[in-house]
């Protein structure tokens, strides 16, 4: 009845007004040096009522970064999180599961983004503060760097700062802030001058309520700091610091190497719709922007293999025209037949001449094998033989149900990478920007050699593309920086050249470097390559890669699949902090019993695998 429906709408008014807690204080801090960005998020909360409240601190956070600290400040007191292994972790957990504590979570929320959520219990008319850190090193991409910040307080914040303060030793050539809050133009102030540069995000509280996508709940969207160097076209940019190098190398005066392509597509049922129109669209919009010199082909599959062309044609205006006939005759229709698909487009790369010039091999995939070879071990041998290490396999991973496991230890063991394409408006962009990324070619068998180094990142890379960057850390052995000699020797159209430091590029260490920098950029590199590596391993390797990858996330208190947060709250609650999978849905997927440890029960939340009743960061891969 309407006057049932009145009450319901006054107890619910009511339940608001008491829920009084205020974010009176929000700042995010995130310091960039050398491409590498430590961000500090502190958020400062006042309960304003007469009793008792569980108290939310609800962030997102970049997928490629890692938590590196946690706390909480409460009546004078620290609370924060240690960094421990997943298995000490996993024991303090059964200790509280039965207790009730607030959760913790870690969950994916987009593309780019993850969500940290956690709450304590705070007494009447007290206040606590959370601080969470996280660094991440950018990745040069289309000739820029991307720091990423997304603000979501839940409510309008009095007190609200960004501040991002950059500074590059090579010269910053431009800074410009993009991303929805970039609208409240009256809020961003920019400043920019040679090495440095600042920007500072001061919304008023009106302005937090009448930006894109807020409202009464305050901002609720990124900031995105977009920003370049001035790249040195020989050797490029090493910084030296307390033993630690870090040695970015993107020139781009270089010649552009003509490359054969072949587009493996997947037109197989489940390509239907929606996924199948956007890949079209994206193949033409490609198609056009294939040069003369380059030689292409197009397969598509589904338990069957149809070429446009046996073999690979030059991209000829009359060429490009045809194959885009055929791109738009792709439907979908039968199974997937993925091993078959692969191995005939690396046979027609195979097939041809290679001399002075760059394959590539690009496969697109929205499922599982289900024709021909099914087994994903048999599949990922049979391509890994076929390739050979003669040019790169890079996969992409449409939509949410495809096994982005399987395509990226395929893409990782022929020195490629994998790539997940979302199945949004805008998913034709997306395969089309991934593209433009390998679109030209600058160096083949690229080498990176450095005398009076040691423990080094990667140092050998198949290719290198004009816009991005190659990146490598390690120490310098004995702090010698006097017999400290770097090189780079690669393969450019038909002849070696080899770039070395006759123009002084390198650093000295008298430059300011805050401290500690350049080992932690060398650790983060470090074990993100030996994470990746772990998964090409198996047995007595597999157990020495993950022994190193685990010892140095303890000793910089990364959280990473290795590892767990451990936070100690009031009361002694102990929470664990978790982290999902790439590319699992967020936290909403209600909750299921896995089983007991110890003869404690275990509440997993579907699709994150979170253990509910404490706060668990696993990263997993």
């Amino acid at each position: 009845s309407s006057e049932e429906r009145s009450s319901v709408q006054t107890l619910l008014k009511q339940e608001l007004l008491e829920d009084d807690w205020d974010i009176y204080s929000f700042h995010i801090n995130s310091t960039v040096s050398s491409r590498y960005a430590t961000t500090v998020i502190t958020s400062r909360v006042a309960n304003r009522m007469d009793q008792s409240k569980e108290i939310a601190f609800h962030v997102q956070i970049p997928k490629n970064a890692f938590i590196s600290k946690f706390r909480m400040m409460m009546d004078g007191e620290v609370f924060d999180g240690v960094v421990k292994t997943k298995e000490r972790a996993q024991q303090q957990y059964t200790q509280a599961v039965l207790l009730g504590q607030s959760a913790g979570i870690v969950s994916s929320v987009g593309r780019t983004m993850e969500e940290f959520k956690t709450s304590v219990t705070v007494a009447a008319h007290k206040k606590v503060t959370f601080e969470l850190t996280y660094e991440e090193l950018l990745k040069r991409t289309h000739g820029k760097y991307e720091l990423q910040i997304h603000a979501r307080p839940m409510q309008p914040v009095k007190d609200f700062k960004v501040d991002v303060h950059i500074h590059e030793k090579a010269g910053i050539r431009f800074i410009d802030v993009k991303g929805g809050l970039s609208t409240l133009a009256n809020a961003v102030t920019k400043t920019h001058a040679d090495k440095q540069a600042s920007v500072y995000f001061y919304p008023t509280v009106d302005q937090q309520k009448t930006c894109e996508r807020c409202g009464e709940q305050g901002l609720n969207g990124d900031l995105v700091i977009v920003y370049d160097v001035n790249q040195d076209n020989g050797l490029g940019d090493i910084r030296i610091s307390d033993g630690y190098f870090v040695h970015h190398f993107a020139p781009s005066n270089l010649p552009r190497i003509p490359k054969n392509v072949v587009f493996v597509i997947d037109r197989s049922g489940s390509m239907h719709g929606r996924k199948i129109e956007q890949t079209r669209a994206a193949l033409i919009h490609i198609l056009n922007d294939l040069t003369e010199d380059d030689f292409f082909g197009i397969i598509c599959f589904d338990q069957d293999i149809f070429h446009w062309k046996r073999e690979l044609v030059p991209a000829t205006a009359s060429n490009v025209e045809r194959a885009k006939e055929f791109a738009q005759s792709i439907f979908e229709r039968g199974a997937t037949n993925i091993n078959g698909a692969v191995l005939e487009g690396a046979s027609m790369l195979n097939a041809q001449s290679r001399e002075g010039s760059a394959s590539i091999l690009i496969f697109l995939t929205d499922g599982d094998p289900t024709a021909g070879e099914i087994n994903l071990e048999k599949i990922q041998s049979n391509v890994r033989e076929a390739i050979a290490e003669k040019f790169p396999l890079y996969c992409l991973g449409f939509g949410s149900d495809v096994n982005f496991e399987f395509l990226e230890k395929m893409s990782l063991q022929n020195n490629g990478v994998a790539r997940r394409i979302y199945e949004d408006s805008d998913a034709d962009l997306q395969l089309k920007g991934f593209y433009e990324e390998v679109a030209t070619p600058l160096l083949t068998d690229v080498t990176m050699i450095y005398v009076g180094g040691s423990n080094l990142t990667q140092t050998n890379f198949s290719q290198y593309y004009n816009g991005s960057e190659i990146v490598v850390a390690g120490e310098i052995t004995d702090n010698n920086i006097e017999t400290f000699t770097p090189q780079v020797v690669a393969y450019s159209v038909n002849r070696t050249v080899t770039f070395s430091n006759t123009s002084g590029s390198t650093d000295h260490p008298s430059e300011t470097v805050t401290e500690n920098l350049l080992q932690r950029v060398w650790a983060y590199l470090t074990v993100k390559q030996l994470l990746e590596r772990e998964l090409l391993l198996s047995g007595p390797e597999k157990e020495k890669v993950n022994k190193e990858a685990l010892e140095l996330s303890l000793k910089y208190s990364f959280v990473t699949p290795l590892t767990s947060m451990v936070v100690t709250k009031p009361q002694g609650e102990k929470s664990v902090l978790h982290k999902p999978k790439e590319g699992v849905t967020p936290l909403s997927q209600g909750r299921a019993l896995l089983g007991s440890i110890s003869g404690y029960p275990i509440l997993v939340d579907h699709q994150t695998t979170s253990i509910v009743g404490t706060i668990l960061i696993n990263v997993f891969n």
